[in-house]
């Protein structure tokens, strides 16, 4: 009986974590791809992927929406162009991980504000020293890359919780298609003045579609199920993770290494991650009191 709880929160944790790797070995994917086309029309690539799949799958139903659907959809739509148009100019200029750890920020900073439990303050301290140290052991960093990392951070915070709002508002995938279709409209004038004539040869746009079925697809979904069931600080708190998966991912496709000082980082944030999946299961079960 005591482990029903448990159990039953190993359904939306396990989506957030499939969502990290899954969003992290895209983005190793798509700053190789840099030489070949621009990061702005990675981007729209990315995001035409996901909507053409999304609405194919969804078939959003859209006869009958309120005013406050749609305000909460296209926001979530534009929230989704400016995370990831910002982080992929971000990463253009400094590695993988040193960027998402900086776009963490964002996520972090609403984990503070909506924590509720002194434990839960704690994890996000730790989460918060590991931030620094991955992040700010360089000194060399890029200011652009820097800035553009720290709006990817607002627009990601932003995300969290757009996300659980459309999720509430539209059914199923609904909202989801809809709002990654708004996405790649925004971004489609953009990325026809930055793209080159490469951006139409065949292997680009083949793995253009493969960093959009990991970078936004499969994670997008995975996110959107576990917020029906997560609050969003935990779900803030989780995505601490997403330092690490980036420089692992970094390691694995780019070749960029990390230093003893980062992999001391890493620690701290995959620590802080457990500690916060086990006091959001205890907290988030049900039949407990909030206190």
């Amino acid at each position: 009986m005591t482990d029903r709880p448990s159990r039953a929160a190993l359904g939306p944790v396990g989506l957030v974590l499939v969502g990290i790797a899954s969003v992290q070995l895209g983005a190793a994917i798509a700053k190789a791809l840099f030489d070949v086309v621009s990061p702005t029309a990675m981007v729209w690539l990315r995001l035409v992927t996901s909507a053409v799949v999304l609405v194919a799958l969804a078939r959003p139903r859209l006869r009958g929406r309120s005013r406050e659907d749609w305000l909460v959809v296209v926001g979530f739509g534009a929230s989704l162009a400016t995370m990831n148009w910002a982080i992929y100019q971000s990463f253009a200029r400094i590695p993988l991980g040193i960027a998402v750890t900086i776009e963490f920020i964002g996520p972090l900073t609403l984990a503070v504000l909506g924590s509720r439990r002194a434990r839960d303050l704690a994890w996000v301290l730790l989460a918060g020293v590991g931030v620094l140290l991955l992040g700010f052991e360089r000194t060399d960093l890029d200011l652009a890359g820097v800035l553009f990392a720290l709006l990817a951070g607002a627009a990601w915070a932003a995300y969290i919780l757009l996300s659980a709002g459309t999720g509430r508002r539209w059914a199923g995938f609904d909202g989801l298609a809809v709002a990654s279709l708004v996405a790649a409209t925004a971004m489609t004038l953009p990325a026809l003045l930055t793209a080159g004539s490469d951006l139409w040869d065949g292997r680009v746009l083949l793995l253009g579609a493969l960093v959009g079925l990991l970078s936004s697809v499969i994670p997008y979904s995975c996110e959107l199920v576990a917020l029906r069931s997560l609050r969003p600080a935990v779900f803030g708190i989780l995505m601490s993770l997403e330092p690490a998966a980036a420089a692992l991912a970094a390691i694995a496709v780019l070749h960029e290494t990390l230093s003893p000082v980062q992999w001391l980082a890493v620690a701290c944030v995959v620590a802080a991650s457990v500690g916060a999946t086990r006091t959001g299961a205890r907290q988030d079960a049900p039949g407990t009191i909030a206190t």
